[in-house]
């Protein structure tokens, strides 16, 4: 086992890895969907309100346990109260399960990011691409293969000449090229009503659905409660400032999704004449609404290919932070080396995400609760687990473990300014708010609510 545990080498780079955790496919495809179903810029309102409150809110509890503990989800809620270590069970499954269907889609990109700098944009476009290229036996679990290397090269390189170095150049590129494509996209002829439906609150468009759609799309944005903000916490030093940070990690992940539906809803709404339901969920939206769009835009082919670049390294810092968690966890558990340890996960994910992949060909007939491979994992971590993991965070700091433990670690940096909001939040309203989540997920994904 390594006696020192790796660090990142400034506030800087935690804050650009963390965020980079944080910016993944959520922010680009469910961000933009979200706000065009509900309302658009009541929606983005309400987002930027939660964003400040609820997300600070459960971000710098993780962080905060994983600086003061220096242990993956699992160690750290067993070493601030043994009664709890099961929570950071609970929260480490998350990324085990999260980790091979979220490559799967990173193969997806890889693919249409190759198709488009091959010129073949109309072919991208046509109705039976994705579907016919997902079906396949071959080529989808090749370019899943691929994401997956790339992935594994970061986290065996290590916290700071690996995980740190990779945020240092996507994450920049990443904003250049976001700040590109939406000042492109706006600037279209007839994209103006798409910013303004998107920019404007519409009050009559308020609801509680907008509330709930708001917190769940936060909730999954962040990165919460599936212990990679509690693995980058044990990671960051101590003389760097939490408060400080966590703002800024919010920054940079609102920034990014907030730009992410500047640059596709006004372009979905040329493309489709006004019509908000143009703008459907997740891999519709990506593969199949937006290639038909980028064809027939001027210089669409280009334009198509930074987007799927942009989407890949947004991809890429998310598994890179999925991988990172799974491999802390077992290296605190196991005390093995890193290399052995990420070759491990790499096995590992390489294997149940062949099986996902394969879920929309050879294995289509493998159905769970009615849902097919991907859409079972997604359901299970994202509906389930990851709500009922963060309830816990709240009741056993908020009322067990005490706040205390979170003051302690933000003061060490100078007076934690939000400390009775922090309070009240975390005890109270973030348990209420987390419980509603969970309610409206699962009822959404099972089907007993229609929204």
């Amino acid at each position: 086992m390594e006696k020192k545990r790796g660090a990142f080498s400034n506030k800087m780079g935690f804050v650009l890895a963390a965020a980079g955790s944080a910016v993944g496919l959520g922010n680009l495809w469910r961000f933009p969907y979200l706000a065009a179903k509900y309302g658009g810029g009541i929606f983005l309102l309400v987002y930027l309100i939660l964003a400040v409150t609820l997300g600070f809110t459960l971000m710098i509890t993780e962080i905060a346990i994983g600086r003061k503990t220096g242990l993956s989800a699992v160690g750290a809620f067993r070493k601030l109260d043994k009664r709890f270590g099961f929570v950071g069970y609970l929260a480490c499954i998350v990324p085990f399960i999260i980790t091979p269907y979220y490559c799967v889609i990173g193969g997806w990109v890889i693919k249409y990011l190759i198709t488009f700098v091959s010129g073949n944009v109309s072919a991208a476009a046509g109705d039976d691409y994705f579907t016919g290229f997902i079906s396949q036996a071959g080529s989808p679990v090749l370019w899943f293969a691929v994401f997956v290397l790339l992935t594994s090269i970061v986290v065996i390189a290590g916290v700071e000449k690996g995980i740190e170095k990779a945020s240092r150049i996507l994450m920049p590129v990443l904003i250049v090229l976001t700040l590109g494509i939406s000042i492109f996209c706006i600037t279209r002829p007839g994209a103006a009503e798409g910013v303004k439906y998107y920019l404007l609150p519409d009050f009559s468009r308020f609801s509680a659905t907008t509330v709930l759609a708001a917190m769940g799309q936060l909730f999954y944005s962040m990165s919460l409660a599936m212990g990679i903000m509690i693995t980058y916490g044990s990671y960051m030093k101590k003389d760097n400032s939490l408060e400080k940070s966590v703002r800024q990690i919010e920054i940079f992940d609102t920034g990014i999704a907030f730009l992410a539906g500047l640059m596709i809803i006004p372009s979905v709404f040329v493309f489709s004449g006004g019509n908000e339901e143009a703008l459907g969920k997740g891999p519709s939206l990506m593969f199949i609404t937006l290639p038909k769009v980028f064809d027939n835009m001027t210089l669409g082919g280009i334009i198509g290919a930074v987007f799927f670049l942009l989407v890949l390294f947004a991809a890429l810092t998310s598994s890179i932070s999925l991988m990172e968690t799974n491999v802390s966890i077992i290296r605190d558990k196991l005390g093995w080396s890193r290399k052995k340890t990420t070759i491990t996960v790499t096995i590992y994910v390489l294997l149940l995400g062949a099986l996902v992949s394969l879920g929309f060909g050879p294995l289509d007939f493998i159905q769970i609760i009615g849902l097919g491979l991907l859409d079972f994992f997604d359901f299970l971590s994202n509906s389930v687990l990851m709500p009922i993991v963060a309830i816990l965070t709240c009741i056993s700091i908020g009322f067990f473990i005490k706040p205390k433990a979170v003051y302690d670690e933000v003061e060490l940096n100078g007076p934690f300014k939000m400390k009775k909001f922090y309070t009240i939040m975390l005890k109270w309203i973030a348990p209420i708010c987390l419980i509603m989540i969970l309610i409206f997920a699962v009822s959404e994904a099972m089907g007993w609510i229609k929204v």
